[in-house]
């Protein structure tokens, strides 16, 4: 009986040893907010008013979750539309190249958070199509700023969400 027990005690801690607990990393992914287009020569505009009260909206949507990371590329409309998210949760927001981000480190760094990942018309469903490892989303039309992708992995599986806010 007692050859049994030790047996049983080993099993149950080799088995704990060895099991991995698999994580899920959550990908909140958005354009920028409305961005103020009086200046057709202004390459790095601000966010109008609504844009303004669209990153807020975003926030509160968001916040829902639990952000452990903000990603923004490096323009006035995206970081702006990323800060109040940031903000409400003390963090410093990340600035990335969307044509020449390391996914792989990216996804090391990320694993097991939750992250939210501002971009453009032509960066957005691109780089949820990097996540999700598929072509599954088209560029965003440039008068659409309400798109939520939302890109979960756990362990080896990817699911994947668009959701259309107005």
């Amino acid at each position: 009986m007692k050859r049994f027990l030790v047996t049983l005690l080993f099993a149950i801690f080799t088995i704990g040893v060895y099991a991995q607990e698999t994580t899920t990393s959550t990908y909140y992914l958005i354009r920028h907010a409305e961005k103020d287009r009086s200046d057709k020569t202004n390459r790095n505009p601000d966010l109008t008013e609504k844009g303004q009260k669209r990153a807020v909206k975003w926030s509160e949507v968001l916040n829902k979750f639990g952000i452990d990371a903000v990603y923004s590329t490096n323009y006035n409309r995206t970081m702006n539309t990323g800060k109040p998210t940031a903000d409400a949760n003390n963090l410093t927001i990340k600035t990335y190249h969307p044509f020449k981000i390391d996914m792989k480190a990216f996804l090391q760094e990320t694993t097991g958070k939750n992250v939210l990942i501002v971009g453009h018309s032509n960066t957005t469903a691109s780089f949820a199509n990097k996540l999700i490892g598929s072509e599954v989303y088209g560029e965003i039309n440039d008068d659409n700023n309400g798109n939520l992708y939302i890109v979960t992995i756990h362990g080896d599986k990817t699911s994947h969400v668009l959701i259309k806010m107005q």
